[in-house]
């Protein structure tokens, strides 16, 4: 008579469930380095451009062209 074996329901079987699968760890591993080194890289570049300054809060020029050479305003 054959026996087929039948992988016993352990308490080492309830972990490896309750975990990702190793290449989506993997996956979410390269990505938190990537983005770590991109800021890192953004913040030790500084500024895009000369005189540009972070938002200061309210004030500001209301998002007007008058600043800008050849702008009208919309739809003049």
């Amino acid at each position: 008579m054959a026996e087929s074996r039948h992988p016993s329901r352990g308490a080492a079987a309830v972990p490896r469930t309750l975990l990702p699968p190793p290449r989506l760890c993997g996956f979410l591993l390269l990505l938190v380095l990537v983005f770590s080194a991109a800021y890192a890289v953004g913040s030790a570049a500084g500024p895009v451009a000369p005189g540009m300054h972070g938002s200061g809060g309210g004030g500001g020029s209301g998002g007007g062209t008058h600043d800008m050479p050849g702008m009208h305003g919309g739809g003049q």
